[in-house]
């Protein structure tokens, strides 16, 4: 599915506290999901809400979800589509204001409303599949031996095409009331980052098999 320069907002994308820090264009959101992996799959099951952790992976203007074929959700989509609500966040900074009220954190984060649906195509599940391992270590889809049809059918992709969704920021430092700013305490941003370490081979491993090229650059090695 291809996608929009620009999201339309709708009444469950525009946020009810800072709005300034809303965005609905294309760029922006794809850029948040593209720097992550991992999202939060929302669902209601049994008329309850379900939160689950998942791996993720952006293609065009479609979202590929990671899952089993036991799961909740994946049987719930098999009958026709799950309505969901998908969260991705980044973590950029922790902003230690000179007030507790005003300690904040610098993110960036996308939340995709819409209604996901099983992928039963042969050649749309490969294409996910292989996704969803290159948005984790990019390159690796093509350094690994594919599922075989055992370890194809456990397993199972949903597909939510992104129209419902916006992105929000924050960013900058310390907000403090203007009668604290002479407080003793000490006031700024602690900057995070997510980093890899280096690769630690399988004790099986045929000595001599090199670090591959598309894995060295991941590391920076």
């Amino acid at each position: 599915m291809s996608s929009p320069a620009e999201y339309a907002p709708t009444a469950r994308t525009v946020p009810t506290r800072s709005r300034e820090r809303a965005a609905y264009d294309a760029e922006t959101v794809h850029a948040i999901l593209d720097d992550g992996y991992l999202c939060h799959l929302g669902f209601v099951a049994d008329g309850l809400p379900v939160v689950l952790p998942t791996l993720y992976a952006r293609v065009g203007g479609t979202l590929y979800l990671h899952g089993s074929t036991g799961s909740r959700p994946l049987r719930t989509a098999s009958d026709g589509g799950l309505p969901v609500c998908v969260t991705a966040t980044r973590v950029d900074g922790l902003v230690l204001a000179r007030s507790g009220m005003h300690h904040s954190i610098n993110y960036r984060s996308v939340v995709a409303h819409g209604t996901a649906h099983r992928v039963h195509d042969p050649e749309e599940r490969r294409l996910a599949l292989d996704a969803l391992v290159d948005a984790v270590v990019p390159g690796r889809s093509a350094d690994c031996r594919p599922a075989d049809a055992k370890e194809s059918a456990q397993t199972a992709v949903l597909r939510l095409d992104l129209a419902e969704v916006s992105a929000k920021v924050r960013t900058g430092g310390v907000n403090d009331e203007p009668e604290d700013a002479d407080l003793p305490h000490w006031a700024g941003v602690v900057p995070v980052t997510t980093s890899v370490g280096e690769p630690v081979p399988d004790p099986g491993l045929a000595p001599g098999t090199p670090l591959p090229d598309y894995l060295r650059r991941f590391v920076g090695a």
